[in-house]
């Protein structure tokens, strides 16, 4: 019969069982080259993407140990909590999961350090909490640690990075654009050196406010930095604008960042900083 006359076919190879453990969570994709990268090298990397050199957010903790000498950091405690103040459902539940996901207690950490042995006084934002958002306890943090440079005559640093005001606060997150501007010209009226250091994103009332009335405004490479998102700008003004219009690169460009530098540099510019206002 025919079917006697057929082949059997050959056996195909037999399959391996892989008992390679691959860990959930040690991976991270980076979003303009899309390597993967191992979270450990992201990390001794300085949160840059190895392959193409993007510039990952960082948490305040990382943020702290890249800039600040070792064991210098005194966090301020000003003893103040968020609070519901137009209660919001829902508002204090999400900060609660908030600050057990990030393991912060709101947008900003502020405090005192060393910087290359220069005494100064820091304050570093978040991206991860809430967007950066500046609620009362954020503005209330920033003013405090200013008024604290002017106190103890110390050069004043903050890492901005914010999607602007905190819409579950109403109108008194939009009131912390005042009190630090306020704070702002105390600083400069008491001669503080005050450097702001852009990074991605920056926008909304952070910027309307202390980001950009520093001495000095650094940038990272690539921060988007503005006030309102590029479509919102163009359906008000009724015009197209220019590619790019809110990079560090273009806003370095026509004058209103002083300059754009390397994250593994920031530390060291910094304390340079320092040290040229102290001789003058």
């Amino acid at each position: 019969m025919i079917v006697d006359k057929m082949k059997k076919r050959a056996p195909t190879a037999k399959i391996i069982k892989n008992n390679v453990d691959i860990p959930i969570g040690k991976w991270v994709k980076c979003a303009k080259c899309n390597e993967i990268i191992y979270k450990e090298i992201l990390r001794e990397n300085f949160n840059i993407c190895p392959s193409c050199g993007a510039y990952f957010r960082m948490h305040i903790n990382k943020r702290l140990e890249t800039v600040i000498d070792e064991g210098t950091y005194e966090k301020f405690d000003l003893g103040i909590d968020t609070v519901n103040p137009l209660n919001l459902e829902g508002y204090e539940e999400k900060i609660k999961a908030l600050r057990n996901k990030t393991g912060i207690q709101e947008a900003v950490s502020s405090g005192r350090g060393k910087i290359n042995g220069e005494d100064v006084i820091i304050c570093v934002m978040d991206s991860g909490f809430l967007m950066g958002s500046m609620g009362s306890v954020v503005g209330e943090k920033i003013a405090y640690s200013m008024e604290k440079a002017i106190e103890l005559n110390l050069p004043f640093i903050i890492f901005c990075t914010s999607g602007g005001a905190r819409m579950q606060e109403g109108i008194i997150s939009l009131m912390q654009m005042a009190k630090t501007t306020a704070a702002v010209s105390k600083m400069n009226d008491a001669g503080i050196l005050y450097i702001s250091v852009l990074t991605d994103p920056t926008y909304g009332g952070v910027t309307a406010s202390f980001a950009t009335i520093a001495d000095i405004v650094l940038a990272e490479p690539g921060a988007m930095i503005g006030f309102a998102g590029q479509r919102v700008i163009s359906q008000t003004i009724g015009e197209s604008l220019p590619e790019g219009f809110q990079t560090a690169e273009f806003l370095l460009e026509h004058g209103f960042v002083d300059k754009i530098v390397e994250r593994k540099e920031l530390k060291d510019t910094l304390s340079k900083l320092i040290k040229y206002h102290k001789n003058n």
